[in-house]
């Protein structure tokens, strides 16, 4: 325990992050593997980025969503993993009060605008195939900005609630937080003063921020697998459920894994399961995500070349 955190009663100025194992051998092995996941997943995301980009046949609203998309995954893994590689190379395992506060209202303002970017994906698929003829009209760049603006709102006022919330609580010791990033089920057990609210705002809030979403999410597909049911073509049911495959992976994977960790009511003590959680929502979904979208897109796929092409053909220039 740290000495300014022994005395019942003194604020907490400072959390000491468990991580994932404890030997210094293991703690290497994570290193490597977690290094190589970051780098992974930000070159991953930030090629399907410059692919949409450089390819006019991506300029279209669903490749639009999956580029903010793509931001938003490099974005989450960024808020987590570095730093905890930077505490298993000075072997420290503290953060700092404010730290542990930004790192939670960036990660939830991020997970936030993921989960509404996913609706209005799904919305984007219901028009393009159950409405076609005014597709162009109902999914204008403006209403494209306005869906993602709108995303970006909502997620900042969730992340605000619950960082602003978690200011209430006092922290007196003790300090040492199970996990290897800061999140709210696991900070919730070293709090000094009561946390039924916060328990219950957490509960609340993310049953709105998860439960809209995915009601909406499922509409959408309910109206999109009837339209796709009455195509007479069988090239044109494998080509509608394809496009829409992809979406609905990345969906069940980080609905999944969200509704595990935060809607559950009542005080529960950190675990395994809780980091192993962790691990897919800030590490494996964001890797994921470029390899579902892009595995059997030959679009996708066509313009990554070009990309790799042309840098590599500008190194060979020079």
């Amino acid at each position: 325990m740290d000495p300014e955190v022994v005395t019942n009663g003194t604020a907490v100025t400072e959390f000491i992050l468990l991580g994932l194992v404890e030997t210094e051998k293991l703690q290497s092995l994570v290193f490597v593997l977690f290094l190589f996941a970051y780098l992974l997943t930000v070159g991953g995301n930030l090629s399907i980025l410059a692919a949409i980009f450089m390819e006019p046949k991506l300029h279209t609203p669903m490749y639009f969503f999956l580029g903010n998309l793509s931001v938003l995954d490099a974005g989450c893994i960024t808020v987590t993993v570095p730093a905890m590689l930077c505490r298993l190379l000075s072997h420290k395992s503290t953060i700092s009060y404010g730290a542990c506060l930004s790192q939670l209202f960036f990660f939830y303002l991020l997970m936030g605008v993921d989960c509404f970017l996913l609706t209005a994906m799904a919305y984007d698929r219901f028009l393009a195939i159950c409405q076609p003829l005014t597709y162009s009209a109902l999914m204008s760049h403006s209403v494209q900005w306005i869906l993602v603006a709108v995303s970006w709102a909502c997620a900042l006022t969730n992340a605000l609630i619950h960082t602003l919330a978690l200011t209430t609580l006092n922290f007196c010791g003790p300090n040492e937080v199970n996990h290897f990033y800061c999140d709210l089920p696991q900070l919730f057990p070293l709090s000094c003063s009561s946390n039924q609210l916060n328990e219950l705002l957490l509960f609340a809030v993310g049953f709105i921020m998860a439960g809209i979403p995915l009601t909406l999410i499922v509409t959408s597909y309910v109206h999109v697998a009837a339209a796709v049911l009455r195509i007479r073509s069988v090239e044109g049911r494998k080509k509608a459920f394809f496009t829409c495959g992809s979406h609905l992976t990345v969906v069940c994977l980080f609905y999944g894994t969200g509704i595990f960790n935060y809607m559950r009511l009542g005080t529960e003590e950190a675990s395994d399961k809780d980091k192993g959680v962790g691990i897919f929502n800030t590490v494996i979904n964001p890797m994921l995500n470029p390899a579902i979208y892009s595995l059997r897109n030959p679009d996708v796929q066509g313009a990554l070349w070009q990309v790799f092409t042309g840098i590599t053909g500008k190194r060979s220039l020079t």
